[in-house]
């Protein structure tokens, strides 16, 4: 069969046998071969007859309605997510003679009244609570910046033998559960005699192996040259670890911080079992009092886990913008 046998007509016309031919490219021309006046004349006149999987595809309308698809997936997962916190505060707000077990359930109060919070005030002494939790979560978390990045440093740095099982005995202690040491912390907070105390519920969360773990990586990460260019600058190895490695782990500090204070705040165990006092009780705490055997009103319940959440809510809103990865540059400013 000849070659003007097999291939179309205008690429017959453009097809010139000085080169043998090895195969068709994509357009139809051969490797190497320019494109002809025929050719672009018999597609000229074949445009309007092309079939349909040669017409241009709808990138754009696809890219556009496929970003509207996961916008609105990402709103429903959202609106299922926020449901239970919006039921929380409308049973919050209800006054005292709505029903809050309407079938089907309202979920917007019929006479919004801030009656629940007044009487959670009023008969609780959830100032107490507040305070003893603030005072709490806020030197637990002081104390894991703190301690965390001073032996995160080294693990980091320092060259020394062992370093390498030392942070995996570290990483390890993050298996272990809290019900294996809960016993043993119990009977040295007693031996110290801090049980009763704010201090057993600040000092067992004064250093986490997570934090450690944590903040050595991102020290890891910080380039040597700008350690280096301290020490040539006159620091000491604390001056360094001041002024270069805190600066430049300012996110990582900053999700830690939020990591401890939401689990300071929000613990119930072992407040329960090292307090006795209620003068000492932390917010968990005091929303449980809130239940008993003979009365429960769900919407002091329910006010008194908005209040509870609250705080943690304002300190993401505020600290949400430095959760980001922070620039070397940071390091060296001034």
């Amino acid at each position: 069969m000849g070659v003007g046998s097999s291939l179309p007509f205008s690429r017959w016309c453009c097809f010139s046998g000085s080169r043998g031919p090895s195969r068709i490219s994509d357009q139809g021309n051969w490797p190497g071969q320019a494109v002809g006046p025929a050719q672009l004349a018999f597609d000229a006149l074949q445009g309007p007859f092309r079939s349909p999987m040669s017409l241009p595809s709808s990138g754009p309308q696809r890219s556009i309605t496929a970003t509207v698809l996961q916008l609105a997936a990402l709103l429903l997962v959202a609106l299922l997510l926020l449901l239970p916190l919006l039921w929380l505060v409308s049973t919050s707000l209800k006054g005292p003679a709505e029903n809050i077990f309407t079938s089907p359930p309202a979920l917007l109060p019929a006479q919004p009244s801030l009656a629940a919070y007044r009487q959670l005030f009023a008969a609780n002494p959830m100032a107490t609570y507040l305070l003893n939790s603030t005072i709490v979560s806020a030197l637990a978390v002081l104390a894991n910046l703190l301690f965390c990045s001073l032996a995160a440093y080294p693990l980091a740095r320092l060259r020394f033998r062992g370093r390498g099982l030392v942070l995996a005995l570290v990483v390890a202690t993050i298996l272990i559960p809290f019900q294996v040491v809960m016993i043993p912390l119990y009977l040295l907070m007693v031996q110290l005699g801090l049980r009763n105390t704010l201090w057993a519920l600040i000092l067992p969360q004064a250093a986490t192996a997570f934090g450690i773990f944590l903040l050595r990586q991102s020290f890891v990460g910080v380039p040597i040259e700008l350690e280096e260019a301290a020490r040539i600058d006159g620091c000491s190895p604390i001056g360094a670890w001041w002024n270069v490695m805190i600066p430049a782990a300012r996110a990582d500090l900053i999700t830690l911080a939020m990591f401890v204070f939401i689990g300071t705040w929000s613990d119930f165990l072992w407040p329960l079992i090292i307090l006795d006092e209620p003068a000492l009780y932390t917010l968990p705490l005091g929303l449980q009092q809130l239940s008993s055997s003979f009365s429960l009103d769900w919407r002091l319940v329910a006010a008194g886990s908005v209040v509870s959440i609250l705080p943690v809510l304002l300190l993401f809103v505020l600290l949400q913008r430095y959760i980001l990865p922070s620039s070397t540059g940071d390091a060296v400013k001034g």
